[in-house]
């Protein structure tokens, strides 16, 4: 049996966390790896490595020694619950597990702004993780400036599998959908 990656696409509070963590729970040998946890745990127990601005390159170090622990010590399908917005990115990412014969899963939370705006406005989410922002609000409207300048979306062909959440209901049919390829 080929194991998954699945990757998360969306802006900040679209759901892809809470879709992660469901997910794990509702397949068979799967783990979440999501850099938020990493972020966190970073600003508590290593606050003088985190760097104040620029690319935050222990986090990606951390990140990879994780992923590459799973990939190859491990038969886990792989959640990983990021932004994963740029389409550069997401192209080389894909090819690395690729590489190591996972079957691969793009899922885009593309839900309303207006949606995203009220999420922000009752959450409970610790900013800790946040590091070049001061709030949740700031990074959403900084994420919808930068998806007109830059290819975002995922394309058909991305990835063996890609599928949208458009609405809250999707979610449901979206998970039946990635069972069964396992």
């Amino acid at each position: 049996m080929s194991r998954l990656v699945i990757m998360t696409v969306g802006m900040t509070h679209s759901g892809k966390t809470t879709f992660a963590k469901a997910l794990e729970n509702r397949l068979e040998n799967a783990v979440v790896v999501d850099q938020d946890n990493h972020s966190e745990f970073l600003q508590t127990h290593y606050e003088k490595l985190v760097p104040e601005g620029g690319t935050n390159h222990i986090k990606h170090a951390l990140t990879k020694l994780i992923v590459d622990y799973a990939v190859h010590h491990s038969d886990c399908h792989l959640i990983l619950s990021n932004a994963n917005r740029n389409q550069a990115s997401r192209k080389e990412l894909l090819s690395y597990y690729k590489k190591h014969d996972f079957t691969s899963v793009l899922v885009h939370f593309e839900l309303p702004l207006t949606l995203l705006k009220e999420r922000i406005a009752t959450t409970n989410r610790d900013t800790l993780r946040l590091r070049t922002a001061c709030s949740y609000d700031e990074v959403l409207a900084r994420q919808n400036k930068e998806t007109g300048m830059e290819a975002f979306a995922p394309i058909a062909g991305e990835a063996d599998y890609l599928f949208t959440v458009k609405k809250e209901e999707d979610v449901s049919a979206i998970m039946e959908a990635i069972s069964k390829l396992t």
